[in-house]
Order: structure tokens, then C-alpha cells, then sequence
């Protein structure tokens, strides 16, 4: 598997490339995630978007979305921990998928809605309970709503309920977030998960729920590089750092 996905993504950057906007009031593109949590935004059709997530402990996720049709999109992602850095790597046990239909286009007095699925979780994975660091958004549904305010700003909400139970929290979950652009290149973020699916273990979540901020920068037509600042509640009992830090990038070309 591992290298059909590589032998997939090789050929998919030999594709003519239509250029998009990623970041920045000049966006072609709505966001189909804030940090970790989904938002409404669903892929074009004929687009193919590839995307990775580097974060502490050498973790490297990478994920390939499909714009199948206009409101529907289609995924697949794998990554494994100390991939960057030294001694063995610790590959996932499974592939995520995910999946994404937009029910409500966002109008002047309505927000967007999507409903979907997403079984990829990111971090550290837990072999014995079966959960990531954060747990994957299972079944969800999101809302977002785009505003003029020196130029734009959109916030976003999600419910889910995810399948990684093991751990004996098995509640729905909330997320809520704000992107806001800075220029025609540059977006900042902010994301507050109540981890309300990851409070009452205790090895897990303090209960504190986790705070996430970012930044995204369209980089060039197409392409654009993010870092992120994670956890700044440090909810996580098993770590002793106060925050992490993730570098993302994205690639979106049309293919059809």
C-alpha cells in the first residue's frame, strides 16, 4: 500500500497544473479543515488536492483528496510516527478515509452545512486503547460563514462523534474556529476543541479542551505552507510540553 500511495502521488505532480489560490483574501478555495477540526468546505470537482501534516515526534501525515462532484469529495491519508528524525518509524495500522457532501450553499442569510466522515486522527497512536493524540472526527457536521471585515472573516462550527472508544470516552464531540485574512496572501486561525470525547480518562485529556492557532501563507498559485501552534491549554496528561508546533502544506490542481 505504502507504495502504491507514493507511486499515486508522484504521478499526480506530473499533472498540468491550473493554479489556485489557497490563503488570503484572493482564496479560490474554501478551507476543508481549520487546524484539526472540518469546516463546510468540500473540494471542487476535478480537483485533486495533496496535503501533509508534520508535527512532534516525527509525525508525518499525508492526505489526497478527490472534488468527485460539486458538493461531493473523497479521501484517503496514511502517515506513521518518527518518520523525520531517528531510529524506527511506527507506520499507522490503517489507511483514514474520509468523505464530505455539502447539503446547504452558503447564502446571505444562511450558513454552509456539510455532513461527512473522517476516520483519520492525528499524533501519536495508542495501540492499546486504539485512539490518536487527537482522536479522529468520526461522523461530523460542520457549518461555516464568510463576513467582510477588512477583509474576510469566517467562522466555523462542527459536532461529531468519533469511533476511536476504547479509551472509555465515547461522548460527542464540539469544535468551533475562526480564520480570519490578513492581505491577499495570509490567513490567521484560531480553534478551540472541547474535547469533550477526551476528558475523563486519566491518561488522556485534562479536560482543559485543546486550543489550537495557525497561520497560512499562499506561497504560489496552488500551493501554500501553514505552521501551527498546538495545544496552548496543555491538556494533554501525557506530554510535559505546554504547546506543540506543526508545519502543514497543500497542493490543489485540477486534473479534469
Amino acid at each position: 500500500m505504502k507504495k502504491s500511495l507514493t507511486f499515486l502521488f508522484l504521478l499526480l505532480l506530473n499533472i498540468p497544473v491550473l493554479p489556485q489560490i489557497l490563503a488570503g483574501e484572493k482564496l479560490d478555495f474554501e478551507p476543508r479543515f481549520l487546524i484539526d477540526m472540518p469546516t463546510s468546505g468540500v473540494l471542487k470537482k476535478g480537483y485533486v488536492s495533496v496535503g501533509s501534516d508534520l508535527m512532534p515526534g516525527g509525525v508525518l501525515l499525508t492526505r489526497l483528496d478527490v472534488g468527485v462532484f460539486d458538493n461531493l469529495s473523497f479521501g484517503i491519508s496514511y502517515g506513521g510516527e518518527n518518520i523525520i528524525g531517528t531510529g524506527d518509524v511506527t507506520w499507522y495500522k490503517y489507511p483514514g478515509v474520509n468523505i464530505r457532501f455539502k447539503i446547504i450553499e452558503e447564502s446571505l442569510t444562511l450558513p454552509s452545512i456539510t455532513v461527512g466522515a473522517d476516520l483519520q486522527g492525528k499524533g501519536r497512536y495508542f495501540s492499546d486503547e486504539k485512539r490518536y493524540e487527537i482522536k479522529s472526527p468520526g461522523l461530523f457536521a460542520a457549518v461555516s460563514k464568510n463576513y467582510r471585515l477588512l477583509g474576510y472573516m469566517s467562522i466555523h462550527g462542527a459536532i461529531s462523534y468519533s469511533f476511536e472508544q476504547k479509551d472509555g470516552d465515547n461522548f460527542a464531540n464540539l469544535a468551533v474556529g475562526v480564520e480570519k485574512t490578513i492581505g491577499s496572501s495570509v490567513s490567521v486561525l484560531l480553534e478551540y476543541n472541547f474535547a469533550f470525547n477526551d476528558n475523563s480518562n486519566e491518561v488522556f485529556g485534562k479536560g482543559n479542551g485543546y486550543l489550537h492557532a495557525g497561520v497560512r501563507w499562499a506561497v504560489a498559485e496552488g500551493f501554500s505552507l501553514g505552521f501551527d501552534f498546538r495545544d496552548l491549554l496543555n491538556n494533554k496528561k501525557w506530554s510535559p510540553n505546554t504547546a506543540d508546533r506543526g508545519i502543514k502544506f497543500e497542493f490543489v490542481k485540477k486534473i479534469l
